[in-house]
């Protein structure tokens, strides 16, 4: 449990609130609390057929060799077939060590456009507001204090949207669940407690679990962290997870690192590169969130031509993953395929400034198109089995 503390998303905090002091006053929860009641619409970040956080508009700009080329602006789908249930990461600032219930403009609100908005173009989409562990907890658990009841407090909240959901607007459709580190740690728990040994499972299209580790025996892709539910190997393979944690393919997870490595012997962090599910390395079809504050540290450069025109860049091409495994390591390793002599940018953001966290805080954006993609070729599979 210490280490899954310790390995919490700071996807959308600049540099300064990651090294945030907590508000030590604050004291853990002493008892259990009841579940937030999720029959409140307000207690939903992205619901189908409203103005929210997944309606909103996500210009973006091609980034091609030469300069800025097309503007796009997706919409969502008028009445997909299929439903998506989003878990977001660690982004909440408040100084307590679990977070209200209003949602932050640029904490949860903002993950939840940037990782999971576009997702809205395939499928209906849910994404529940959670008493989420906050950033102000970290160095609390870096200092050895137990912190699993913030966990468990954040965890109940999401098994209530859960169950919510599934009584009162699933239907029997195919779902995919989608989270990042922190959510990753909630949807995994709840696959593994909720949902891979019940009906539910049924309806299950797949899982993407991102940002941190599923385990599984090494050379297998079932049997660890979940029983039940493998990882995907093959397109339009349905009812499997697809995990992955990113680094730089020139470093790789060190020894003792928080992301990238299983704990338990004979494990290895699972690893399912979304372009190449066969494996190999393939180009990867990113979306970067292109304004400076979105990552820390000094802006990207994203083009000598000027700045970026829109909030969002596409690339298909610009970096390239591949899955590698190393005993307990494994990680998905992402190249940039840099050309000195065309416009774009020759890296590109997402490292933190913590060693054995990788590239943890691009992890979705890195392979956001493949993503779609892959649910988009699963969800065809699906319907196709059943006419």
């Amino acid at each position: 449990m210490k280490r899954m503390i310790l390995a919490l998303a700071l996807f959308a905090a600049p540099a300064s609130a990651q090294t945030a002091q907590p508000a030590q006053s604050a004291p853990l929860p002493s008892a259990p609390a009841a579940p937030l009641d999720y029959s409140a619409a307000d207690l939903w970040l992205c619901l189908p057929g409203r103005a929210d956080a997944c309606a909103a508009p996500l210009a973006t700009a091609e980034l091609e060799p030469n300069g800025y080329g097309a503007v796009t602006t997706p919409t969502p789908a008028a009445d997909p077939p299929i439903d998506c249930f989003y878990v977001y990461p660690t982004v909440s600032r408040d100084p307590t060590p679990n977070s209200d219930t209003i949602p932050g403009r640029t904490e949860e609100i903002g993950a939840t456009i940037v990782q999971f908005g576009r997702f809205a173009t395939i499928c209906r989409p849910y994404a529940p507001v959670y008493r989420s562990a906050t950033l102000s907890m970290i160095p609390r658990a870096r200092a050895g204090e137990n912190v699993a009841p913030l966990f468990d407090l954040a965890y109940r909240d999401v098994r209530a949207a859960w169950l919510y959901y599934l009584d009162h607007y699933n239907r029997g459709r195919p779902v995919v669940l989608i989270g990042h580190s922190q959510g990753t740690i909630h949807l995994t728990r709840l696959l593994a407690e909720e949902i891979e040994n019940r009906p539910a499972a049924a309806r299950l299209l797949s899982a993407l679990l991102i940002g941190f580790a599923v385990e599984v025996p090494e050379g297998q892709v079932v049997g660890g962290t979940l029983r039940r539910t493998p990882l995907c190997t093959r397109a339009g393979e349905t009812g499997c997870v697809v995990t992955y944690m990113s680094f730089r393919a020139a470093a790789p997870p060190p020894p003792g690192a928080l992301m990238g490595r299983a704990v338990r012997p004979g494990m290895t962090a699972g690893c399912v590169n979304p372009a190449a599910l066969a494996g190999g390395s393939a180009r990867l079809d990113s979306y970067w969130f292109a304004m400076p504050s979105q990552m820390g540290g000094p802006p990207t450069i994203w083009s000598s031509t000027g700045p970026a025109p829109t909030p969002f860049l596409h690339t298909n091409g610009l970096i390239s993953g591949e899955c590698r495994h190393d005993g307990p390591a494994g990680w998905l390793a992402i190249s940039v395929n840099a050309d000195p002599a065309d416009a774009r940018t020759d890296d590109v953001p997402g490292d933190v400034p913590i060693p054995g966290w990788g590239m943890h805080l691009g992890d979705v954006g890195y392979a956001q198109g493949d993503l779609i993609r892959l649910v988009a070729a699963q969800r065809d599979a699906w319907l196709r089995a059943r006419r």
